[in-house]
């Protein structure tokens, strides 16, 4: 069952839903609005791998490039697990996030890597509202997840790709 805005706000004041910073702003009838962190990965034409610091102008993102990001905030639960999304704000601009790695296991508790594809060049910029997360509650034994990428505060590439 999804939690609603007021539950996750409940759940937060309770330290079972882990938003830092958290802002009431940012709070959605299901969801929790979080925005871009400061870096960001992507692929060069040459094969190799470039991590910038965004800058505050912003940065424009190529078309049809897959950029690995991060959240401003440190997201999660060990209560609940996590669905993060993109924004449909966004996606009409042609920002797509979290294209293919949606949910957040349990225990997860991190700045979460943001996988980033422009349809056309978009500007980002460090801070920007890009997309949600919803909290989920668990049905059975609850197992906190501390494996993989959740060790991980910065954008982190396919460790299938090392």
């Amino acid at each position: 069952m999804i939690l609603t805005g007021s539950e996750i706000r409940k759940e937060v004041a309770n330290g079972n839903i882990i938003i830092a910073p958290f802002n009431d702003r940012q709070l959605n009838p299901n969801s929790y609005n979080y925005r871009l962190g400061h870096q960001i990965t992507f692929r060069e034409d040459n094969g190799q791998y470039t991590t910038i610091d965004l800058p505050e102008e912003g940065f424009v993102l190529t078309p049809h490039r897959t950029y690995l990001g991060h959240t401003f905030e440190t997201l999660g639960s060990e209560k609940y697990a996590m669905s993060l999304i993109g924004r449909s704000s966004t996606g009409r601009l042609g920002l797509f996030l979290q294209v293919s790695a949606d949910l957040g296991h349990t225990g997860s508790v991190h700045s979460w890597t943001l996988e980033i594809v422009a349809a056309k060049a978009i500007v980002i910029y460090p801070g920007m509202i890009v997309g949600q997360i919803s909290f989920w509650e668990n049905l059975g034994d609850v197992s906190p997840y501390r494996l993989g990428y959740s060790a991980y505060s910065l954008p982190q590439i396919s460790k299938l790709e090392k």
